[in-house]
């Protein structure tokens, strides 16, 4: 062994922070490296030596740290297939209705019920005591989560890349615009780009008690009545002048074209 590995293995050898086999087997082999014998190096820490042969001989072969760390083991064989899996994450990425279900989505606890109910059937035998758990490591490696749900937006304007080309030229022009007024301070022609937008239907709801403040140690934010009084629906018509940066917002009772 060269002077480093001894240093690490007199450290490892040490330490309190370490696995206790990782500590016992530096121990062994410094040990061994003092008195080259598996009978006196085990007698001398308490252990057989057939053990102490056994890191002796991964050390001779592998390394002196490389004997620290167990050996890669095979592991029990798998009981569900790869084509069971696959048959379990195709069945996910259908909607729990599909299959005769009130839910529209799956839950893990119904997938696992449904898969032993109908795997062995469909040729899986390996399914037939699944659970829950194991249905979410299998989706999870998929990364796959039926029960949620990520909106989208379908794109239903077959002129939406020309609008949008429109309305980014638009901006650009403001940009434009706010350089050349920045530049000279007499403008010409006084221009006005305004985008606006519009949201009726807002409902005006009034409280029927005030507001409680909070109190420390108590209640941490403002505590407000379940309770309140409705009074009709509003309409909020807003734009923002692209160049100044001012807002005009009218708020109306009632919605009308003028």
């Amino acid at each position: 062994m060269t002077e480093k590995e001894v240093e690490t293995l007199t450290a490892l050898s040490r330490s309190r922070t370490e696995s206790a086999s990782r500590v016992s087997r530096a121990a062994m082999l410094l040990a061994y490296r003092e008195n080259p014998s598996f009978f006196a190096v085990g007698r001398r820490l308490g252990v057989h030596h057939q053990t102490v042969q056994r890191c002796i001989e991964r050390a001779v072969a592998n390394g002196a740290l490389a004997a620290l760390d167990d050996r890669p083991r095979p592991g029990k064989e798998p009981v569900i297939t790869a084509e069971a899996k696959a048959w379990l994450v195709s069945l996910a990425c259908d909607k729990a209705k599909e299959h005769g279900y009130a839910h529209e989505l799956w839950t893990t606890r119904l997938l696992a019920r449904h898969a032993r109910e109908h795997g062995p059937s469909a040729g899986h035998q390996c399914l037939a005591n699944l659970v829950q758990g194991t249905v979410c490591k299998i989706l999870g490696q998929e990364e796959i989560k039926p029960h949620k749900v990520r909106y989208y937006l379908e794109r239903r304007d077959a002129e939406f890349e020309q609008k949008m080309a429109e309305v980014l030229c638009v901006y650009r022009e403001v940009q434009v615009l706010k350089k050349g007024t920045a530049k000279s301070k007499k403008s010409g022609k006084r221009v006005a780009i305004i985008s606006y937008d519009e949201k009726p239907g807002i409902q005006a709801i009034a409280a029927t008690a005030p507001d409680l403040p909070p109190v420390p140690g108590v209640y941490p934010a403002f505590a407000r009545d379940f309770e309140y009084k409705r009074h009709g629906t509003l309409s909020l018509l807003a734009g923002i002048d692209l160049l100044t940066g001012k807002v005009h917002a009218l708020v109306k009772d009632r919605h009308r074209s003028r």
